[in-house]
This record gives structure tokens, sequence and C-alpha cells, in this order.
């Protein structure tokens, strides 16, 4: 078994790009089930932000499975599978488990160290084992993924003072206009972006509206902030009266288009952080349009200051990675197994020697009676082992192989060297 993540991000894919790369809610479901039909894939997960898209899976063959990756991502975007192959950061195995983590501690975000891609990359993993696309495997991984992620924030300040992509637009906004207080500014969105955004903006005295296609939501988010709502249906008729503009939706259509826009006498300021975009225009007189990746200058400034508190969190993450592959070796239930049947020889051969001494049984017969003590003792552990060996695969295994563990009283330090040892002979 492996792990294998193809990686499309920030990093080597401009916002074109990743607009061809994003996945819809259902679209993920549709791909989960295309990536879990080749026989080389096991178990996957998808996730689709708008600075990345990912696919992570555990598999029996590296080259095989991301052949069958690369063919389905074609047939969905028509992006020439050299180029997708170009473009992408692969990883595997060890590779792979140290790249998740590094991800879910934030240390691979546009802003090093948000906190929102924790919640993102949880959302991706809930909908995947959901709906069956995911199992023990990579469950595990995420797991350790997350307890990486939280030994990373509370072991260093990567997370101090938190700083996401809405907080550096509402940045960016302050340095082009000074005077926030009494502003008008729209949110379009109801998402973990939008909600960044509106607190901002109220902490800095702006006058926030938020529009969302579904009014209830809307309404249920502007009532935690004392903010106003417009129906979506009167969004195009409204949108050029306002100065400020924030949307964050997960729309596949752009919201704003060049016949949209209306030609007014002072400067608008408008801030697109969707992936694929809300607002695509070329008509840009008197607006000043921010797309995500335009955020770049302010995303290095945010690197640079956190880069000693992200080589403390590297350290963290190589760490957290050697112990994931160490567990893995003790999750084994062979070596359980083994040790079951070595406590029951020496049972059997214990109260063997006791009958033997006490003169229940003459010494002449001690090799029946060790053989029949064996015996019984096989017979009764038959069953019970045979289960063990069907439910080793199932997601809930890992908490009867630690009970186990702890039932049979052995060191994790003994498990794991009975199974390094047996590892070692047989390959």
């Amino acid at each position: 078994m492996h792990y294998l993540i193809i990686s499309f991000s920030y990093k080597n894919s401009a916002i074109d790009i990743r607009e061809k790369l994003s996945f819809s809610q259902e679209e993920q479901l549709d791909c989960l089930e295309k990536l879990n039909s080749s026989s080389s894939v096991n178990e996957s997960i998808l996730i689709s932000t708008c600075n990345r898209m990912e696919i992570f899976v555990s598999c029996s063959s590296v080259m095989p499975a991301t052949q069958h990756i690369f063919m389905l991502i074609n047939k969905r975007t028509n992006i020439a599978i050299e180029e997708l192959e170009g473009r992408a950061d692969i990883f595997d195995d060890q590779g792979a488990i140290h790249h998740l983590f590094s991800v879910a501690s934030s240390l691979d975000s546009l802003i090093v160290g948000e906190t929102q891609i924790t919640g993102q990359l949880k959302d991706a993993f809930r909908t995947s084992f959901d709906y069956g696309m995911c199992g023990q495997k990579l469950s595990r991984a995420m797991h350790f993924a997350f307890k990486c992620a939280a030994e990373v924030r509370n072991g260093t300040n990567i997370s101090v003072r938190p700083v996401s992509i809405a907080s550096v637009a509402v940045t960016t906004l302050q340095n082009a206009l000074p005077k926030l207080y009494g502003k008008k500014a729209l949110v379009v969105g109801v998402g973990e972006m939008s909600e960044i955004t509106i607190k901002h903006l109220v902490a800095h005295n702006v006058k926030v509206y938020l529009t969302n296609r579904t009014y209830e939501h809307a309404k249920k988010l502007a009532s935690r902030y004392e903010v106003e709502v417009i129906e979506f249906k009167h969004f195009l008729s409204v949108f050029n009266d306002f100065e400020i503009i924030f949307t964050a939706t997960s729309s596949p259509d752009a919201l704003i288009t060049d016949k949209d826009i209306k030609e007014c006498p002072y400067e608008r300021f408008w801030f697109d952080m969707a992936v694929p975009r809300d607002i695509n225009c070329q008509k840009l007189k008197n607006i000043r349009l921010f797309h995500i990746d335009d955020l770049k200058s302010i995303v290095d400034d945010n690197i640079h200051k956190r880069e000693d508190e992200a080589q403390v969190s590297y350290r963290i993450i190589g760490r957290k990675t050697m112990e994931f592959y160490e567990w893995l070796k003790t999750l084994s239930i062979e070596p359980i197994i083994k040790h079951l049947y070595l406590k029951a020889e020496y049972a059997a051969a214990a109260e063997t020697s006791r009958v033997i001494d006490k003169k229940y049984i003459p010494k002449e017969y001690r090799e029946e009676l060790l053989k029949m003590n064996r015996q019984v003792l096989k017979r009764f552990l038959h069953n019970f082992t045979c289960r063990l060996r069907d439910i080793s695969y199932q997601s809930d295994a890992d908490t009867i192989i630690e009970s186990m563990k702890y039932l049979l009283n052995e060191d994790d330090a003994i498990l794991l060297n009975e199974y390094k040892c047996e590892h070692m002979l047989k390959g």
C-alpha cells in the first residue's frame, strides 16, 4: 500500500489554471467515484479551495494511480496531460505524509499560519468518508495530520494573530483607502471568507451590506454582526453603487462581467476572493480589481515575518511524519496474534510444569500433557484470532488493536521490534 498526493496550488498554477481545476461539491463526489474505479486506487480524498486542488489517494501502485489521476483531470479540464504532469507536485509515501501534515498545519498555505485550511481539509475528509470513498488507510493519515496541526499551533506562534486571505484583502483596502470610517461595502457570499471579511470591516466602522443566493443564510450571518441584507435578485441593479465590494462565492460562473458594469465618477475597490472568479471583466476604468494572486506582496511579507516559526513548525512536521510511520508499524495485527500465541505457549508450559511438579500426573507423560494443553489453547484462540484478522481492515480496527495491546500488557516498543524483525526477514 502506498500514499500518493497530486497537488496543484498557487505555487505551480496561476488563477486561470486553478479555475479550470476547481470542483464544486457535486463534482467532487463524481470525481471520487471515478478515482476509486481504478484497480490501483483503494481510497481517495479531494480538496478544492481557492488556492489548491489536491487529490490524496491510497493505492496499490504509484505509477498506474498517477496516470489514472492525470487522465481523469485531462478529461474534465481539457488541459493536456503533458502540461498537467509538468505543473503538478507529486508526493508519494513519506513525502505525501509530510506534505499532508504541512498543508494541515498551514505551512503550505499562501498565508503561512492561516487556520482556514485545516477546516477545509476536515470538510474534504468528512465528505469522502461519509460517502464511503475513503476508509482506514486515509483516515489514519488524516487523523494524524490534524494532531500534527494542533501540535504546531500549540507549540509555535505560527498562528498568533492569524492572517487569512480575507484579512489581507482588508489590509490592502486600508492601504489604498486609509479612511474607511462610514464607507459602504458589499460582501457577496456567506462562507468563512465572507464572515472574516465582515468581522474586519465592522471593526473599521464600515457600513456593511450582505447578499447571497440563499436569503435565509444571509440573514443568519447578518444577524451575528448586525449588518444589512440585500436580496440577491437585486444584486445586479445595486452593485455599481458600492465603492467597495468583496466576493467569495462558490459560483461556477462569474457574477459580474463587462456588460454589467456602469461607469462611475469615483474610484471603486473590488476584491474577488473566489476561484473560479466572481468578477470577470476587462473594463476597469475607475475600478481597482484585486484577485487572490494580487495579494502576493503581503503574503511574502507574512512569510518573512513567520520564517523562524515556520522552521520550528517544519521540525515538528518532520518528527510527526516519522512518528506516523513508526505508529503504522505497530498497527499490524500479526505481531499481536503472535504475542497472543506466545503467551498461550508460556501458559501451557507453566501449567504442565505445575501439574508434573505437584505429581498429579507422572513426569513421563510431560510431552503428551504439554501437547494437550497447547491444543486446548490453540482451539480456544482459533476463532478469536480469525475474527481479529477479519476486522483488521475495518475503519475502527486501530481502536481494537490498541485495546488488544493494552490487554496483552505489551509495550509498544516490543511489538514494534517484533514487527521490524519479521518485516526484515520477509523482505
